[in-house]
């Protein structure tokens, strides 16, 4: 019988920090291959140092998402916790305790002009939050206050739910609502984002939230090259989304992290195997993709929302809650 070559023991580190915490988790419930788990963080309202971000604080009610897209860039947020295996983002959910106390006591560093992004790297409405509402215990402690700038990022129209809280929330402060939609095409949206909510349930949120006067747009994110980024594809969501009153809507090209492409690559092989050579090329040694790419695609939007009538007034602000990735020039154009 074959067996796997000895290996020399390694001494194992003791575990510190958001790992430490993690580790200690209590299991709170399992189902359908994910496991929930309690993070008894120090800290909720997190301090963005990264210079191509847009704004100045995140909040990420959990650590994790289980809607599972192929493509995520946030899958490197569990290594911090040191899991290494990508599939741990979307099995390995963590819920993070007494959030709104920890919010209640750390606004007084948030000064006038800082926005806060809401779901940088973790959807802040997947199916954990219909039991355990987090996000909706921040949002009325974030209601409180007065003179915030807030942005959201989610895929759900779960955020419905919490209508009354937003409408509280805009009255005496600044809201961006932020649907991320990918394609209007729901077959390949079930390829891609296999527990996400269908793009037509995401649109009919925007429709209902402008209804309400929340300000909601969308956010193309990411644009995946040779499978959404077909300008028919583009201008179907642009369309879409002028239907249902989208106060404005950009994209954002695809990047991979290493970690997110030990996933992608792989799903790309059983999916879409003849795009993968393309694909390992690229992304080979860089994250990025070219100027040149996000120049076109940028290019192609601003057409369609002239043609569809969408002002980018709202958008210039709605970008500051969604990463925008830096780019490498010296890859070839898609």
């Amino acid at each position: 019988m074959a067996s796997w070559p000895l290996l020399p023991l390694l001494k194992k580190e003791p575990l510190v920090g958001i790992a430490r915490l993690a580790a200690h988790g209590e299991s709170l419930r399992q189902g359908h291959d994910v496991e929930y788990f309690t993070l008894p963080v120090r800290s909720l309202l997190n301090r963005c140092t990264s210079p191509r971000m847009p704004f100045t604080w995140t909040i990420n009610p959990y650590r994790g998402c289980e809607f599972a897209c192929k493509y995520c860039y946030a899958r490197y947020t569990h290594e911090f916790m040191e899991m290494r295996d990508g599939v741990d983002f979307e099995r390995k959910i963590y819920v993070k305790e007494h959030a709104a106390d920890l919010l209640r006591q750390e606004l007084r560093h948030v000064k006038s002009g800082e926005e806060i992004a809401i779901g940088t790297a973790t959807d802040p409405y997947q199916p954990a939050e219909r039991r355990y509402e987090v996000t909706r215990a921040i949002l009325e402690e974030l209601a409180r206050h007065r003179g915030l700038e807030v942005g959201i990022v989610s895929k759900s129209n779960l955020i419905l739910r919490d209508l009354d809280v937003l409408e509280a929330l805009a009255e005496h402060n600044q809201l961006f609502v932020n649907l991320t939609v990918t394609t209007v095409n729901t077959d390949l949206a079930r390829i891609l984002e296999p527990r996400a909510p269908r793009p037509d349930l995401r649109l009919d949120a925007v429709r209902m939230l402008t209804a309400a006067g929340v300000n909601a747009g969308i956010i193309c994110a990411p644009v995946v090259p040779g499978i959404t980024d077909s300008p028919g594809d583009l201008e179907a969501l642009v369309h879409a989304a002028a239907q249902v009153g989208a106060k404005y809507i950009y994209a954002n090209p695809l990047f991979l992290k290493p970690c997110s492409a030990a996933v992608f690559l792989p799903f790309l092989e059983q999916q879409f195997p003849h795009l993968v050579r393309t694909y390992r090329e690229r992304f080979d040694s860089h994250a990025f993709l070219p100027q040149a790419y996000r120049k076109r695609i940028s290019q192609l939007m601003a057409r369609l929302r002239e043609k569809y009538q969408i002002s980018n007034t709202f958008g210039r602000d709605s970008r500051r809650s969604h990463p925008t990735p830096a780019l490498d020039e010296q890859l070839a154009l898609f």
